[in-house]
């Protein structure tokens, strides 16, 4: 079957951003693929499968409680990528995240770190460049986004 003819999954990714007084954008949210998981290890934003009958919106608040244990407020819409990797055609739907509640877990027995540009943990996953390259974009971060 050709990638044209995979028709994509749709997938809810939560981008949790700090915010300052101000409103200004600071540290974002990075969780590790849990072991087990395709890509275990691999560091990205949260976030999964969007299920039959569900918004975005309420598959991205369902996972983010099934993962990290977090109510969160309202979604914002952000950014869509298709992304085809050898496992999985997938419709990443981004949206960020300001508002939160409750304290962090990491249910799957993943981890998490607060990040910032340039991107300190490693590796990251490949659907995770493009969102440090928007976050440059719109921060004027000059210089590379995460360690190679």
């Amino acid at each position: 079957m050709s990638d044209a003819e995979r028709v994509p999954v749709e997938v809810a990714v939560g981008v949790l951003v700090e915010r300052d007084a101000a409103g200004q954008e600071g540290r974002f949210l990075l969780t590790s693929r849990p072991p087990g998981k395709v890509y275990a290890g691999y560091w990205e934003f949260p976030g999964g499968k969007v299920e039959a009958g569900e918004t975005v919106e309420q598959a991205l608040a369902r996972e983010l409680r099934e993962e990290i244990g977090i109510e969160i407020g309202a979604a914002h819409p952000w950014q869509v990528l298709v992304m085809d990797y050898p496992h999985a055609r997938v419709r990443l739907n981004f949206c960020k995240v300001y508002d939160w509640m409750g304290e962090f877990q990491m249910l799957e027995g993943q981890q998490m770190a607060w990040a910032d540009l340039p991107v300190q943990v490693q590796p990251v996953l490949p659907g995770t460049i493009p969102v440090l390259q928007w976050f440059a974009a719109e921060r004027g971060h000059v210089g590379p986004t995460h360690l190679d």
